[in-house]
C-alpha cells in the first residue's frame, strides 16, 4: 500500500501549505524559546512557567468567542487576521526584556493560536465535504510534524550557535512563517458567514450543549498524553531508568516520523461515529499497554533492556496517538452544527491548551512521585476515557436529532 503524502489539489493542498509554513517556524521556536527567555532575557524558569500557564489558560477561554467570530464574519477573513496577530505576537518576542512584556506577548500568542485553530477548522469545514475532513486533517497532522521536525533542526543550529542573534533569527523565522500562512489562507475561496442569531438564541450556544461538553471533557483527558513525550518520558528516562540519555531525542524523532508516515493511513478507516469509537477504543488499549511498558523500563535491568522497553512503549504510544487523533477529529466535526462550526471547534479545541497547562503538573506528580503505580493509573484513566467517548458521542448525536440531508452537489446542506 502506498502512502500519499500530499492532499488533493486545490483548497486541501493550500491548507496543508499554510500548515507547513507556520509549523517550521514553530518547531524552531519550541526548541529555542526556553533558553532564550532564561539566558538572554534573564527570566527565571518559574516565571516562564507561570507566564505560559496564564497565557494558555486565557487562550483556552478565548478560543470559543473567536470561533464564534469566524462563524459570524466568515472563517477565511478571521483566520487571516488571527494568523497576522500570531505573527505580530512572535515578532514582539524580539523586543521582550521584562516579565511584564513577556506576559503580554505570550498571552497574545496563545489567544491568537487558539482562535486561529478554531477559525481554520471552520474554514476547512466550509471548503471540504464531511466525508473528507478526517482524511484531510490526517494530512495536515503529517504536514505539521514534518514542519516541526524541520524547524527543530533549524532551532538546533541556533542552539549550537548560542548567540542572541541566532535566537532572534528563529523568532523572525516564526513570524515570517505566520505571514506566509496568512497569505496562503487569503488565497482560499471565501466561506459565507452564517446567518445571525435568531430571537432567544444564546450568543455562545456551545456553552449550553452539555452532551458536547462531556465529549470535549473526555477529549481533554485523552490529550493529557501530549506532555508525555516532551516532559514526562525524558524525566522518567533520566531519573528512573538505566537507559542512555540520548534516547530522549531518539524517541522524539521516532514519534515524529511515525506520524508523518502513517497518520493518513491510520485515519483512512475513520468516517463516522462508529468507526471513530472503534479507533478510540483501540487507542485506549494501546495507550494503557504503552504505559505499562514504560513503567517496566524502571525495573532493575540492564540498560539495553530498558532502552528496548522504552522504544517499544514509544511505538505503542505513537500508534495510540494517531488513532486517538483520527477518532477525535471525526467526533468533533460530526457533532458540531454547521451553522456554529467555529465556536464548537473552538470549544472542542480547548483540550489542547488544557493539556499544555495542567498536563505537565499532573504528569510529573503522577509519574515521578508515584513511579510505576502512577504509570498504571494513567493507563487506566486513558483507557476509561477512550471507552467512554463512544457512548458520549452517541448521546450527543441523539440530542442533536437527525442530520440534515446533503445538498444536491454533495456538499453539506
Amino acid at each position: 500500500m502506498t502512502i500519499r503524502f500530499l492532499p488533493a489539489p486545490g483548497a486541501p493542498r493550500r491548507l496543508a501549505a499554510a500548515q507547513l509554513a507556520n509549523s517550521v517556524g514553530d518547531g524552531a521556536y519550541y526548541v529555542c524559546s526556553a533558553l532564550y527567555f532564561t539566558g538572554v532575557v534573564g527570566l527565571s524558569p518559574a516565571r516562564i512557567g507561570l507566564g505560559l500557564t496564564l497565557a494558555w489558560a486565557v487562550g483556552s477561554v478565548a478560543g470559543v468567542p473567536l470561533g464564534a467570530l469566524a462563524d459570524r464574519r466568515g472563517p477565511r477573513g478571521t483566520s487571516v487576521l488571527l494568523a497576522l496577530a500570531t505573527a505580530g505576537s512572535v515578532a514582539s518576542f524580539l523586543f521582550v526584556r521584562s516579565f511584564g512584556a513577556f506576559l503580554c506577548a505570550v498571552v497574545l500568542y496563545a489567544v491568537s493560536q487558539c482562535g486561529l485553530a478554531a477559525a481554520r477548522q471552520a474554514l476547512l469545514a466550509g471548503l471540504v465535504p464531511p466525508a473528507e475532513r478526517t482524511g484531510l486533517l490526517a494530512h495536515l497532522q503529517s504536514t505539521l510534524n514534518a514542519g516541526l521536525a524541520l524547524g527543530a533542526a533549524l532551532g538546533g543550529l541556533a542552539l549550537g550557535a548560542g548567540t542572541e542573534t541566532a535566537y532572534l533569527v528563529v523568532f523572525a523565522l516564526d513570524a515570517v512563517g505566520f505571514l506566509v500562512c496568512a497569505a496562503l489562507l487569503l488565497g482560499l475561496p471565501a466561506v459565507a458567514p452564517v446567518p445571525g442569531r435568531t430571537a432567544g438564541e444564546p450568543r455562545l450556544a456551545v456553552l449550553r450543549d452539555r452532551p458536547y461538553a462531556l465529549v470535549t471533557l473526555l477529549n481533554a483527558v485523552l490529550l493529557l498524553r501530549m506532555p508525555l513525550l516532551s516532559l514526562a518520558i525524558p524525566l522518567w528516562i533520566v531519573e528512573r531508568t538505566e537507559a542512555p540519555g540520548w534516547l530522549v531525542s531518539a524517541l522524539f524523532v521516532l514519534n515524529t516520523l511515525a506520524v508523518m508516515l502513517f497518520q493518513v493511513r491510520t485515519a483512512r478507516g475513520v468516517s463516522d461515529l462508529d468507526s471513530a469509537g472503534r479507533a478510540l477504543r483501540t487507542s485506549g488499549l494501546l495507550m494503557a499497554l504503552s504505559c505499562a511498558v514504560f513503567a517496566a523500563a524502571a525495573l532493575p535491568t540492564a540498560g539495553w533492556v530498558a532502552a528496548a522497553l522504552l522504544v517499544a512503549g514509544a511505538v505503542l504510544q505513537a500508534d495510540a496517538e494517531m488513532r486517538q487523533s483520527a477518532g477525535s477529529w471525526q467526533i468533533g466535526f460530526s457533532l458540531a452544527p454547521a451553522e456554529r462550526m467555529g465556536q464548537y471547534q473552538g470549544f472542542f479545541g480547548t483540550g489542547v491548551p488544557v493539556a499544555r497547562t495542567l498536563g505537565p503538573m499532573l504528569l510529573t506528580a503522577l509519574l515521578l512521585l508515584w513511579g510505576i503505580p502512577g504509570w498504571l493509573l494513567l493507563g487506566a484513566v486513558l483507557l476509561a476515557a477512550s471507552y467512554a467517548m463512544g457512548p458520549a458521542a452517541r448521546r450527543a448525536s441523539a440530542a442533536r436529532g437527525p442530520a440534515p440531508a446533503p445538498a444536491a452537489d454533495g456538499a453539506p446542506a
